[in-house]
């Protein structure tokens, strides 16, 4: 029935193995709960090895670190169920129906995502710049996700078929940053279904302001270095959008020598503790230009 696949990097995750276990109990039907460790540090792969004491659970680690994209493909690969939910170690159920939620919404062939939510208020200026995107980007009801289902492919949430993870996920040995937009478009390219659910995960290890910086830069890095040659990608991803409207008008490299210019007033903004998410924006839009 089900393989709930968790990757994990120094995080402690047997509470949330805990509550999706107690609710796949609940929901009595057949599970697997498989947990899989990027070579944490000592101290977490300690603490993380009681999963393994819990009837249906597994935790492994890698041998190396192999990021989490080749992490998740390992998961897939071991899950002897035909359904996957892949879940972010930082995250924690909403409601105590989540596991039941998703199970009462298969459908055959199709792709499923429950949402994210975050705290209503950050105490933490640290981490002010990775909460304002999770609670104004990421945080969205599902019938405004179903608008445009391929734009949010977030797969700390996600319930899909074993063979279609299989047949669509990136499955090269790099580590690579922000590759959910890789899934979704191949989603989008092969017309498979989308369905977005009232299915939250609480979102709760946020990376600091510089952490997520950089993080964000890979991942407009991973656009330009797999997406921005694909036909239809800018029909589901803003900034590639944004960036093709640039490029049809000429003006890609104008943009690249006006980035330079502003990009150190971007960033003290965006990694201030009042970060302006338009001024984000802008920056990654004016480092795409600049790859080129």
């Amino acid at each position: 029935m089900l393989s709930i696949l968790i990757p994990t990097y120094n995080y402690a995750i047997l509470a949330l193995v805990k509550n999706v276990h107690q609710q796949c109990l609940e929901a009595q039907i057949p599970f697997e709960i498989i947990c899989l460790d990027d070579q944490s540090n000592n101290d977490y792969q300690i603490e993380n090895q009681v999963i393994s004491t819990l009837p249906n659970c597994i935790y492994n680690v890698n041998q190396t670190n192999v990021g989490r994209t080749r992490t998740r493909q390992r998961l897939a690969e071991q899950a002897k169920y035909d359904w996957l939910l892949f879940l972010d170690a930082d995250v924690i159920p909403v409601t105590s129906a989540f596991i039941q939620h998703y199970i009462d919404a298969i459908q055959p062939n199709t792709v499923i995502f429950g949402g994210y939510q975050y705290e209503k208020e950050s105490t933490d200026a640290s981490k002010i710049l990775r909460y304002r995107y999770g609670k104004e980007r990421e945080e969205k009801y599902a019938s405004e996700r179903n608008k445009n289902p391929y734009t949010y492919v977030f797969s700390g949430n996600m319930l899909v078929p074993k063979s279609i993870f299989l047949n669509f996920n990136y499955q090269a040995n790099e580590k690579n940053y922000g590759m959910d937009i890789y899934f979704g478009y191949q989603l989008y390219q092969q017309h498979i279904s989308v369905l977005h659910l009232d299915n939250p995960i609480l979102h709760l290890g946020l990376e600091t302001n510089e952490v997520y910086f950089q993080k964000a830069l890979q991942g407009v890095e991973s656009r330009k270095k797999y997406l921005l040659h694909e036909k239809g990608v800018d029909q589901m991803n803003p900034l590639v959008q944004a960036y093709s409207k640039l490029k049809k008008l000429g003006l890609t490299k104008l943009v690249a020598v006006g980035f330079k210019m502003v990009a150190p007033f971007l960033k003290r903004n965006i990694l201030s503790t009042n970060p302006k998410l338009v001024y984000f924006d802008i920056y990654r839009l004016g480092y795409l230009c600049s790859l080129e």
